[in-house]
């Protein structure tokens, strides 16, 4: 069984159809394939979708439908959403201080950085999927193979 941690940067294109949404859907319907996100996950979709309605990007209409779709996901284990401990708030204070410093690494960047590698130490994970490229450097330096669906054909 593969297994996937899926950033918000990368699951928002499940939602919306744009670059890298090819990629993201295959991923998603692979049989017997397990899809991880970081609980933080469940509120950065909101807000991705939210910031598409304000720049136009999806009709206002469309927004409690995707809410709605993005919570029957998680409500039907399409998605799998992990737990926030303050473990993963201390890795990703280490994150910034490792690579924060020479890299541009976003404080909500490195709580998901922070879950998935904890994840990956327990149980490995196949990839981590991202589309933001700068989050994809640091994962790789930390030992993830990752996927940047913007990136994949």
């Amino acid at each position: 069984m593969a297994r996937y941690f899926l950033d918000s940067s990368a699951l928002i294109k499940h939602y919306h159809n744009e670059i890298g949404s090819p990629t993201v859907e295959r991923i998603l319907r692979e049989v017997h394939s397990e899809h991880l996100i970081a609980r933080l996950t469940l509120v950065e979709i909101l807000s991705g979708l939210a910031k598409k309605v304000r720049m136009a990007t999806i009709p206002p209409s469309d927004y409690g439908y995707l809410e709605r779709r993005f919570r029957a996901d998680v409500r039907q284990r399409l998605l799998h959403p992990i737990r926030m401990l303050n473990a993963h708030f201390t890795s990703a204070s280490e994150l910034i201080g490792s690579h924060g410093l020479t890299r541009q690494l976003r404080a909500l960047d490195a709580i998901q950085l922070a879950v998935a590698l904890r994840v990956h130490r327990t149980t490995p994970l196949d990839h981590f999927i991202c589309a933001d490229q700068r989050l994809c450097d640091v994962a790789i330096l930390e030992g993830l193979a990752v996927i940047n669906p913007e990136l994949t054909p």
